[in-house]
């Protein structure tokens, strides 16, 4: 079978002066073509040869010895290349730019900047195409994520209550700004943890753990810090978020309770230059 928007193993099955028909066993009587241009030099009937199966304007199928940035059903961070009154065209590492039509998009799009798309095909046009109004293909409710799980977030949008991001390309999140401790825009990726599913089934999403778990990991962590620095460390409450950031992945915040709960645990002693360790864990 011949998987559009896909890479496919095809063969050569003839040959033309404007280039050459593939296809395999199971799919004899749809034919995929490649230009002449871009075939490789010797290329014959028989040949086997591995290509990305794509659409042209008037969709049919055509074979590309690229592999572009995405595939049909996936989303990934593209470049606007051009934009007019019918849809805007972005490079997504293929000879023809793909289209994103204006009613498949979130926003107008404006050539020269980043956006979050996802790759279709849409079956009226027969054409592969794109769309940055993400919640057209990817779910806002979970059906298979659950608090404290562990995903891989793409930011897509910035919202004043936080950031909208794809997550583990399927589900559409929030992470909302009181739980994004660093720096984040359009197009960046960033592991997450499911926070909370909302009766509704709809997605918030946190840059750490905040749980139980999550506080005793980053416990620990700071316990192994100090021993591997002799037992005192200048990361105190009173420090910068970014220098906290840089050592344990976590807001300032986050931090500071882990250093009370230590503190209460007798496991540190804090003063306003350092933390230092207590004897019974060095």
């Amino acid at each position: 079978m011949i998987h559009i928007g896909k890479p496919n193993r095809l063969t050569v099955v003839a040959e033309f002066p404007f280039g050459f028909h593939l296809s395999c066993p199971e799919s004899e009587d749809t034919y995929v073509t490649l230009p002449s241009h871009i075939a490789p030099k010797g290329l014959k009937c028989g040949d086997e040869l591995d290509v990305f199966v794509g659409t042209d304007e008037s969709g049919a199928l055509v074979a590309s010895l690229r592999q572009p940035l995405l595939q049909v059903g996936q989303t990934a961070v593209l470049k606007a290349a051009g934009a007019t009154a019918f849809g805007a065209f972005f490079d997504w590492g293929l000879e023809k730019d793909l289209l994103v039509p204006s009613e498949y998009q979130e926003s107008p799009v404006n050539p020269g900047m980043r956006y979050v798309v996802h790759a279709f095909y849409d079956n009226d046009s027969k054409r592969i195409l794109g769309a940055t109004r993400l919640h057209y293909f990817l779910k806002e409710q979970a059906e298979e994520l659950s608090p404290g799980d562990t995903v891989e977030c793409l930011v897509y949008a910035k919202t004043e209550l936080g950031l909208k991001v794809v997550i583990d390309g399927r589900y559409l999140g929030l992470i909302f700004h009181s739980d994004a401790f660093k720096p984040l825009k359009v197009g960046d990726a960033t592991s997450a943890v499911i926070k909370h599913i909302r009766p509704d089934g709809k997605i918030d999403v946190a840059l750490q753990r905040t749980d139980k778990t999550g506080r005793s990991s980053l416990e620990q962590a700071i316990i192994e810090d100090l021993q591997a620095h002799g037992g005192l460390s200048t990361l105190t409450d009173k420090s910068a978020p970014d220098e906290i950031y840089q050592r344990f992945n976590v807001s300032k915040g986050a931090y500071k309770k882990a250093l009370g709960a230590l503190f209460k645990q007798r496991r540190i002693l804090i003063d306003k230059q350092t933390i230092r360790l207590l004897d019974s864990d060095s």
